[in-house]
């Protein structure tokens, strides 16, 4: 089959997320198309159905002998998810989860044994697929800054700023061991999901630190809670390699001893004053090369979506025979560090990683 031809996926949840899934999908021009939804909440099923206009069930196991769909979306808090996706697993369902996959180390290991018995299972992690981190990333691995081995991240909380740390020093399954600490200040409250705040008020944000050494690869991890949809907290993303760094869009390199280069990762969109293109990003070039190209392009959403966006048809090219997108083993492995974290925080000492059964 073809792993560009049209697709369809199921939803179980009806929160939040599973709503922003639905809402990012169907401006896909018809990639990827909603067929169903399950949700534990009888009294939904009626507006469920008149907003999507799919079919809507009240059993996880009815949805999945009964629902045409590629794959099944599972969008539920983390503690229930890892029981959902065994009866989707046990129907034979290839399963895409939220992330993070499980609430704790056994939860993890459970799924894992799922997928080393054949199950299909990926995780819902958009973070290193966003185009400006994607394009920061590709700089990195590109070899033009040299052999990096040190990173700084403040992008996101733990697992997803984790996974992109990982991601920029290539650790894999390595050995870590991970310093942190906590410091709380007063900030002015932001956007949040409701929309833009109605008065002044200051918030108590929690900013976490912690410095992850993986035996010569240092990578700098700081979050400050309130980060999120902020107006006055902003993301950060350093590389430092042999012969250049990288901070955020700015790229200074060494040619060789007598020839420093300067160069800025440049955004290109359409739609801006005198275009009429339409409204969409185009991608990311660094001197003229594609960083990253937005291949969802002209569709009309943005970056955090198209790395939503991503995932999912990423997911559906998996099932069709692809590669991975974000397997089960990589998330694991990025919320047992996060997790590690917490613990260096609330005792003060260094959390040391252990090789886990995921990491093979």
């Amino acid at each position: 089959m073809d792993p560009h031809e049209p697709g369809t996926f199921a939803i179980v949840g009806d929160g939040y997320r599973a709503g922003l899934i639905a809402r990012i999908v169907a401006r896909l021009d018809g990639r990827l198309t909603l067929t169903g939804i399950a949700t534990r909440r009888p009294e939904r099923v009626s507006s469920l159905e008149d907003e999507y206009g799919v079919r809507v069930w009240t059993d996880v196991v009815a949805l999945a002998a009964e629902c045409d769909a590629d794959f099944v979306f599972v969008a539920v808090q983390g503690d229930k998810a890892p029981g959902i996706v065994a009866q989707l697993v046990a129907a034979g369902r290839s399963v895409m989860v939220e992330t993070p996959p499980a609430p704790d180390v056994a939860g993890l290991i459970a799924l894992d044994r799922l997928v080393r018995e054949g199950a299909v299972i990926q995780v819902a992690e958009q973070y290193h697929l966003e185009p400006l981190v994607a394009a920061q990333l590709s700089v990195g691995a590109s070899g033009l800054i040299g052999d990096v081995l040190q990173a700084d991240v403040a992008i996101a909380h733990e697992y997803h700023g984790i996974s992109v740390l990982r991601r920029a020093l290539g650790t894999g399954f390595d050995p870590v061991t991970i310093r942190a600490m906590q410091a709380t200040a007063p900030v002015m409250w932001g956007p949040d999901r409701a929309g833009d705040p109605v008065e002044d008020r200051l918030a108590t944000s929690t900013r976490s630190l912690a410095w992850f050494d993986w035996d010569g690869r240092l990578g700098v991890y700081d979050f400050d809670d309130q980060q999120y949809r902020s107006w006055i907290r902003t993301p950060r993303l350093q590389l430092r390699g042999s012969h250049g760094e990288l901070r955020d869009t700015t790229v200074r390199r060494q040619v060789d001893h007598r020839t420093p280069v300067r160069s800025e990762i440049v955004r290109l969109d359409a739609g801006a004053a005198g275009s009429h293109e339409g409204m969409y990003l185009r991608g990311y070039q660094l001197d003229g090369r594609w960083l990253d190209h937005n291949e969802l392009a002209p569709a009309r959403i943005a970056d955090d979506e198209i790395g939503i966006a991503r995932v999912l048809l990423g997911m559906l090219a998996h099932v069709r025979g692809g590669a991975a997108i974000y397997d089960l083993a990589d998330a694991a492995q990025d919320h047992y560090l996060g997790l590690l974290l917490r613990e260096a925080v609330a005792t003060g000492q260094p959390a040391r990683s252990e090789r886990m059964p995921w990491a093979g």
